[in-house]
C-alpha cells in the first residue's frame, strides 16, 4: 500500500500540528484507509490488532468533527447574543474499552492529538473512588472514555447523559465478549441518539461479534489490517 502522509488527510490545522509535536508524519496502514471514510461520517467495522495505531484512528476524526460541530455552534449562538451564557458541554463522544489500562491509553492519545483544540474529556474506569470521576463530569466535557460496569453505575446516578452523543466507539468488542461485557453494552445501546457514527473495531470476529456489530452500525465500510 502506498504510504499516505498526515498532511493529505485533510486535517484541521490544530490537529496537525498536535500530531507533527509528536513526530508523526505518515499514517500507519489503518489510520490511511480508516481516517478520510471516518471525516465524511460513515460508520466503520476494523480488523486491527493492538499496536497498529488503531487509537489515533477514531481519536482524531472524532476531535475534528467536533471541531467543526463547535464553530458552527459559536456561530449560531453569537449571533446578536455576544452576552449569552454558555451552557454546560454535553458528552458527544463516547468510547467504550474493556479495560482502565486501554481508557487510560486512549485518555492520553486524546490529549496529545487534541491539546492545541481546546477540546476536554474524562475517563472513567470502576476499582477507584468515583469523586475525581464525577467533578470531572459535572465541570462538561466532550469526549467520555469509559468502560461498561463505571459507566452504567454512573449513569444509574445522573452523572452521565447519553442522549446528545453525535461518536460512538467500540473499542476491543472481542475482549469485551471475553470479559463478559455484552450484556452490559446491550443495556447501554438503547441510551444512544439513533443517529450517530459508530466505529467497531475487534482484532478478531467472532460470531457473536459480528451480530453485534449488525445490530450497531449502518451501513459500515469494513477496514482490515493484518
Amino acid at each position: 500500500m502506498e504510504t499516505v502522509k498526515f498532511e493529505e488527510l485533510q486535517l484541521d490545522d490544530r490537529i496537525l500540528r498536535a500530531v507533527t509535536d509528536m513526530g508523526f508524519e505518515e499514517a500507519s496502514p489503518i489510520q490511511a484507509k480508516a481516517i478520510p471514510v471516518e471525516l465524511e461520517g460513515c460508520d466503520i467495522i476494523g480488523q486491527a490488532q493492538t499496536g497498529t495505531g488503531k487509537t489515533a484512528t477514531f481519536a482524531i476524526p472524532i476531535l475534528q468533527h467536533l471541531l467543526a460541530d463547535r464553530s458552527e455552534e459559536n456561530r449560531s449562538e453569537t449571533r446578536g447574543n455576544k452576552g449569552r451564557l454558555v451552557k454546560r458541554r454535553a458528552i458527544k463522544a463516547l468510547i467504550l474499552t474493556p479495560t482502565r489500562e486501554l481508557a487510560i491509553q486512549i485518555g492520553e492519545n486524546i490529549t496529545d492529538y487534541g491539546k492545541y483544540t481546546g477540546i476536554r474529556h474524562a475517563i472513567i474506569f470502576g476499582g477507584v473512588k468515583q469523586g475525581p470521576q464525577t467533578d470531572l463530569l459535572q465541570a462538561g466535557v466532550d469526549i467520555l472514555v469509559a468502560t461498561p460496569g463505571r459507566l452504567l453505575d454512573l449513569i444509574r446516578q445522573g452523572y452521565v447523559n447519553l442522549s446528545s452523543i453525535t461518536h460512538f466507539v467500540l473499542d476491543e468488542a472481542d475482549r469485551m465478549l471475553d470479559m463478559g461485557f455484552i450484556a452490559d453494552i446491550r443495556r447501554l445501546l438503547p441510551m444512544l441518539p439513533t443517529k450517530r457514527q459508530t466505529l467497531f473495531f475487534s482484532a478478531t470476529m467472532p460470531k457473536d461479534i459480528v451480530n453485534l456489530s449488525r445490530s450497531i452500525l449502518s451501513n459500515p465500510t469494513r477496514v482490515e489490517v493484518t
